[in-house]
């Protein structure tokens, strides 16, 4: 079947939606759109639903598992046709997965995480951002790094032309890195990040917040990359489980001197710099709010493995064992004022992409998560319209695929989800998936929920 019928097709770009059309493929492209001509034996009957671009996951990590196909079948189950991965290996490099119909596309992947191990200084972090260039990366994901590693990196991948993106290092200027080029900030940090620079006291905390938790190590350790991995999937699980009582001290300050004005000013500058921010608050929600019993009682938890499961579980346990009833509650308060600080972004201008974290992180399911994502961008204020924009025409513009993706229109990639309810009008509508079409192949309800179950008791 090539063609979709009696469909109303929304413009992410600006809300409008033109009803009762047909639209054709082949080849894994869109060929034509026009005014429905009638039933067609052949055809898909869209039966008046709004089709959009599919969905993009702009920080998942799949590509870690040895065996990934369940979580993307997921992912594909849930609407999403591509995803940006957000960890990287010299294999995945070398050997990117081929891109089929029941999957999303890898739209892009960087190498190995920049951490201390294999990043602890600014001459080897330069060498191995030039590693990363020659294996054909597309980007360069910073973490726990510190300030003098990030401008060395910064400029160094500004004379290769690839971008920086990531975790804003302990202890800088958020402005400065903005204006330096730091193209992506996750996570609205993480930890004080973002929110430290909106404050009155914002020399002093970002003083506090200096230093690294991970130290650099005197020499070059054999199969650095692979010993980064593993640590970082332990800590993936829950980072805040390593938040110290300073930290947290300098967590309270930050929420107490909260300057809306300095917020918003920070948001313009993101906005005039073209810093795009991917905040994936259901990972900051599943990581300061742990032990919230929501998370327990989730129903998308079958589509959890027993060992992930169990992990997650005392996971939350030993979060609610460390932290005091007083600094749950300042965790609670800090991310609220991040769902805040999304709105400020929003209506400011500041450009914004959706995410996720998952897999490995506690309580992000694949595919299931992105719906998360949506509901909490629409409990910060977020419109409809720009929650749709998030995962659709913003992946397509912060990529450079604007001439093959983010809209719905004659010449673009046949990638596309179908739903019962307008998604302009009601954020919870963008959860009425009918079907899904990747590469020009349709995957109808039935077949979705195929690929969840596949995904189940496992």
């Amino acid at each position: 079947m090539d063609r979709l019928t009696n469909v109303t097709v929304v413009d992410p770009r600006d809300g409008t939606t033109t009803a009762h059309q047909d639209i054709h493929f082949a080849d894994g492209r869109i060929t034509k759109i026009g005014t429905t001509a009638g039933p067609h034996p052949d055809a898909i009957d869209g039966q008046d639903r709004f089709v959009v671009p599919g969905f993009v996951d702009m920080h998942a990590h799949p590509l870690n598992l040895a065996d990934p196909a369940p979580e993307l079948g997921l992912m594909l189950a849930f609407g999403i046709t591509g995803f940006r991965q957000m960890s990287g290996t010299p294999d995945l490099l070398r050997h990117r997965p081929d891109t089929t119909d029941r999957t999303p596309a890898l739209l892009a992947t960087p190498g190995p995480v920049l951490t201390p191990i294999n990043a602890g200084k600014p001459a080897t972090a330069v060498a191995e951002v030039q590693r990363q260039a020659r294996a054909g990366a597309d980007f360069i994901k910073a973490a726990l790094i510190t300030p003098d590693v990030y401008y060395a990196v910064q400029a160094e991948a500004d004379r290769l032309g690839i971008p920086v993106v990531g975790h804003l290092p302990a202890g800088i200027d958020v402005r400065a890195a903005s204006r330096a080029g730091f193209r992506s900030i996750e996570h609205v940090g993480p930890q004080l990040g973002v929110l430290a620079g909106c404050s009155c006291h914002e020399d002093h905390l970002r003083a506090a917040s200096s230093g690294n938790p991970i130290p650099a190590p005197p020499f070059k350790i054999p199969f650095a990359d692979r010993i980064a991995g593993k640590l970082l999937q332990r800590i993936v699980i829950n980072p805040s489980q390593l938040t110290t009582p300073a930290t947290l001290a300098a967590v309270r300050e930050t929420i107490d001197t909260f300057d809306e004005d300095k917020a918003r000013t920070l948001a313009r500058q993101f906005a005039d710099n073209d810093t795009w921010n991917c905040p994936t608050l259901i990972r900051i929600k599943a990581q300061q709010l742990c032990d919230n019993p929501t998370f327990a009682a989730d129903p998308n938890l079958r589509y959890a493995t027993t060992k992930e499961r169990k992990a997650w579980t005392r996971a939350a346990e030993s979060f609610h064992q460390k932290f005091t009833e007083a600094q749950r509650a300042t965790f609670t308060e800090q991310f609220d004022l991040q769902k805040r600080m999304v709105k400020i972004l929003a209506e400011e201008g500041a450009p914004l992409l959706a995410g996720t974290d998952a897999v490995g992180a506690a309580w992000v399911i694949a595919g299931a998560s992105l719906h998360d994502e949506f509901d909490l961008l629409a409990e910060s204020g977020l419109t409809p319209l720009r929650i749709l924009q998030t995962a659709t025409t913003d992946p397509a513009r912060f990529l450079n695929r604007e001439k093959t993706a983010g809209t719905v229109s004659a010449g673009k990639e046949a990638n596309l989800v179908l739903l019962d309810a307008d998604p302009t009008t009601k954020a919870a509508n963008l959860h009425t998936i009918s079907a899904v079409i990747r590469a020009g192949t349709h995957h109808n309800k039935e077949a979705l929920q195929s690929l969840k179950a596949q995904a189940t008791n496992r």
